[in-house]
């Protein structure tokens, strides 16, 4: 976001857990939200403490929140009470974010989804546990997993589905939305526990036609029932011909980058969060499929401390972004960087990046 934001002529300050070398590159100013235990997580603390002093200068607009707050609507609540958050509300991100609320407004609403349920399934054989506070796919486990049940994180519990996961980002006004583009989601294991880990995405691809319209009239129906606002997107199974809903992230996508850098992304949020403007969609006519983007997260397979050396050589690759620093560490499952690349089909994509994940992994054990 700090990257699509500097590109528009925005003066960003930038508030996250990773620091990445892109993300500080963008900003004027960047500031650590990450917590002291060393894990992946948000720090409350520290981020209401960023706001406040972001809200003490008078050239700052508002601040947007990414991934990773759609689980702690708490603090987006609070957050907002410091300096006007440009975004979904965080009382229409509880909702959204509630299993039985949520899928009892598709099921009110006639939309098609996995089964779920609250209560764990017996026999758990073709179940997922999930956490409606989750992100990222971390959260969701094989439902006879013994991994201890977080009651905080609002467990619940869906029946495994067939279908290609796939993400269809929109942009809101709170009444009405506009699909801005359908990726096709990488979603594969990660380790022994967590089975459907977010890798990437590929797109612009295109949906069928009768798929396209019914998947228009979803948004704006559930846009209109949740008040969702700026740039957001859904998660979907596609199988065949039929489509099943899976989850709403109510905050920007890193699916944007693969929409085209040269969209004016964040000015097409804070327009429609402030003005209910909403931007013509790029993507509204059939892509290019001569042109399919992807990009793919690259996870740490062992512990470890990046060189001077290895940060020079990411850095030197066109391929490569999300950077790391020279110093930094990295446990095992933690995000490395990532890559990206480019084909005319889906699956020369997949094969691009396969290579280049290979290529890089080469690279930095030489160094």
């Amino acid at each position: 976001m700090a990257e699509a934001a500097a590109r528009e002529g925005y003066d960003v300050i930038a508030l996250d857990v990773f620091g990445d070398v892109d993300t500080r590159r963008a900003a004027r100013l960047w500031q650590s939200i990450g917590r002291d235990d060393g894990s992946l997580g948000i720090d409350p603390q520290r981020t209401l403490e960023a706001l406040r002093a972001a809200a003490a200068d008078p050239q700052v607009l508002g601040w947007v929140a990414g991934s990773g707050f759609e689980g702690q609507p708490e603090l987006l609540g609070r957050g907002a009470q410091l300096l006007p958050l440009i975004g979904t509300p965080a009382e229409t991100v509880l909702r959204v974010r509630d299993p039985a609320g949520f899928f009892g407004m598709l099921d009110w609403l006639g939309l098609p989804h996995p089964e779920v349920q609250l209560d764990e399934p017996d026999p758990p054989l073709g179940w997922l546990r999930k956490e409606a506070r989750g992100t990222g796919g971390w959260h969701i486990r094989h439902a006879d997993d013994r991994h201890p049940v977080d009651a905080t994180q609002q467990p619940y519990y869906q029946r495994e589905a067939a279908g290609t996961p796939m993400s269809a980002l929109f942009i809101a006004n709170g009444r009405e939305a506009r699909v801005l583009g359908i990726s096709e989601l990488i979603v594969r294991p990660l380790g022994a526990h967590h089975p459907h880990v977010y890798r990437g995405a590929i797109g612009p691809v295109a949906l069928p036609a009768a798929l396209a319209v019914g998947l228009d009239t979803t948004l704006h129906t559930l846009v209109a029932a949740f008040g969702l606002r700026g740039l957001c997107s859904l998660d979907f199974l596609l199988d065949g011909d039929h489509w099943s809903l899976l989850e709403i992230n109510p905050r920007p996508s890193a699916s944007v980058a693969i929409h085209g850098a040269r969209t004016p992304w964040m000015q097409a949020h804070v327009t429609a969060c402030t003005t209910g403007a909403l931007a013509e969609a790029a993507t509204t006519a059939p892509p290019d499929l001569a042109a399919l983007r992807g990009c793919e997260i690259v996870f740490a397979r062992a512990a470890v401390q990046l060189t001077a050396a290895q940060a020079e050589a990411l850095a030197a690759r066109d391929d490569c972004h999300d950077l790391p620093a020279a110093g930094s560490r990295h446990a095992p499952g933690d995000p490395l960087c990532s890559v990206d690349a480019d084909g005319a089909s889906v699956a020369e994509v997949r094969h691009r990046l396969a290579e280049k994940r290979a290529a890089l992994r080469a690279s930095l054990a030489q160094t």
